[in-house]
């Protein structure tokens, strides 16, 4: 990869590893339906003039519905999750627990696009979703925290929200193969805003949120979404899909970090052992771990 497509990398899996940021810092005072509401929404507002600036605005009108389904499973009903699961759980465990998101994804291939599974990626399953029980096993409580989350509904939530990733991605090759990137991706915004807008006025938060609040959920819709899928579209089109998903494996990394730094959390020996099987299994699983050792040939 060449130098820019390094550093879009990085800059993408550092704003995608700030989301979880974000989420610890507003979801407790505005509730997740409502904070996924209004980060779907402004992202919108930011990708609707892109997309009428390039226009593909006729590419949604063909696509609309099918786009519609994308924008519900990857975002609308993803985002409440992983916000639920903010309410319980420190940012770098989150971001764990996404990095299973490929997973899912091989998994659904295999059983409903009929993906040839090799050995190596059904052993990468395994040692993947190993890791996964591990950790969830570790951090489970039935207590609710302060918040009234518990430990296990958090975690169930984020795995919820990876299964949805791991649909989303199949059902967008199945189903868009070829459609615009930008045009998906405003769409898929666009439906999740529709979606989650009734049940945001209803969930809406008695309480006026504090500037901070305001500001997380700002910089989640502006940075997180709407700049992150420009990124993410941007280096699928230049570097190819399975390339573009191996900032997964620094989405941990930079959650854990800005967990760290601005919120004071840390990540428990346990964590970190659990993080890398779940990394090695997303990576035989991919066949990122292949790519790498077949490089100097």
């Amino acid at each position: 990869m060449r130098p820019l497509d390094i550093g879009e990398l990085l800059l993408l899996a550092a704003l995608w590893g700030a989301s979880f940021l974000f989420m610890r810092l507003s979801a407790a005072e505005f509730g997740p339906v409502a904070l996924s509401a209004l980060r779907v929404g402004m992202a919108t507002l930011v990708l609707l003039p892109l997309l009428f600036w390039r226009g593909q605005a006729a590419v949604l009108r063909a696509h609309w519905r099918t786009i519609a389904v994308v924008g519900v499973v990857n975002s609308a009903l993803p985002f409440v999750l992983f916000s639920i699961a903010a309410l319980a759980i420190n940012a770098g465990l989150s971001a764990i627990f996404n990095a299973t998101a490929p997973l899912w994804g091989a998994a659904i291939a295999w059983l409903w696009l009929g993906d040839r599974m090799t050995r190596l990626r059904i052993a990468g399953l395994a040692v993947g979703f190993a890791g996964v029980l591990w950790l969830a096993w570790d951090n489970a409580s039935f207590k609710p925290g302060e918040h009234g989350v518990s430990a296990v509904v958090a975690i169930a939530a984020c795995l919820g929200a990876t299964l949805c990733y791991g649909f989303a991605a199949n059902y967008t090759k199945r189903k868009l193969d070829g459609v615009a990137s930008l045009a998906l991706a405003t769409g898929s915004q666009l439906a999740a805003t529709v979606a989650l807008a009734l049940p945001a006025l209803w969930w809406w938060p008695p309480v006026m949120p504090s500037a901070t609040a305001w500001a997380s959920v700002v910089g989640l819709a502006l940075l997180c979404t709407a700049l992150a899928y420009l990124l993410y579209f941007r280096l699928i089109d230049r570097l190819g899909a399975a390339r573009a998903i191996t900032v997964t494996f620094l989405l941990p990394l930079f959650a854990a970090a800005w967990g760290a730094i601005f919120l004071g959390e840390r990540l428990t020996p346990t964590m970190l052992v659990g993080c890398a099987v779940i990394l090695l299994g997303t990576a035989l699983t991919t066949g990122a771990l292949r790519a790498r050792v077949r490089a100097p040939d």
